[in-house]
């Protein structure tokens, strides 16, 4: 099915879109509504993610990950961009963040990332998920605890350990 949503959009087809949205919208309103908490805004974020899928459908390569995969990280970027621009400070602080990162601290940083990865990875899928949750896709704990079937005092504890585990994990990089 993501293989003929791909082929449509790609081949600029209207029901490209339509299929993309039946199958999808879950997925897309879940994410962007956890971010945004505005049904309003989530509506208008929705709209830029397929307007966005549709220019940029040719940058998925599904050798290097799966279409929902794809798809989650632009409705993730695009619903935390919708964010930025909603409270004014999008284009200033992309501004100040081009003038003041050096060289240096760009390889500085994608060394941590990678280090995150690495210590990521050392966590159990449950872990992970919770992780990405709460840190990547800015869950608000009450949500969580709702949909896991737990109280907040436990996610907030389990979340405490996560981040406790991983900072063993890091030996300081993120400190």
């Amino acid at each position: 099915m993501d293989d003929r949503i791909v082929e449509l959009i790609k081949s600029e087809n209207g029901e490209g879109l339509r299929l993309l949205q039946q199958r999808y919208s879950v997925l897309i309103r879940y994410i962007v509504y956890g971010i945004l908490q505005s049904e309003a805004d989530a509506e208008d974020c929705i709209s830029d993610i397929h307007i966005k899928v549709w220019h940029s459908i040719e940058s998925y390569c599904p050798d290097k990950s799966r279409f929902a995969t794809w798809l989650t990280v632009i409705s993730r970027n695009a619903a935390l961009n919708y964010l930025k621009r909603k409270t004014e400070c999008d284009n200033q602080l992309k501004e100040d963040m081009a003038d003041t990162f050096s060289v240096e601290e760009e390889v500085i940083r994608r060394e941590q990332v990678e280090n995150l990865k690495r210590a990521l990875s050392t966590l159990s899928p449950e872990e992970r998920h919770l992780f990405y949750r709460k840190y990547y896709y800015l869950q608000q704990t009450a949500q969580i605890a709702a949909e896991l079937g737990a109280t907040e005092r436990s996610v907030e504890g389990r979340l405490y350990r996560l981040r406790k585990k991983l900072q063993k994990e890091l030996v300081g990089d993120f400190r």
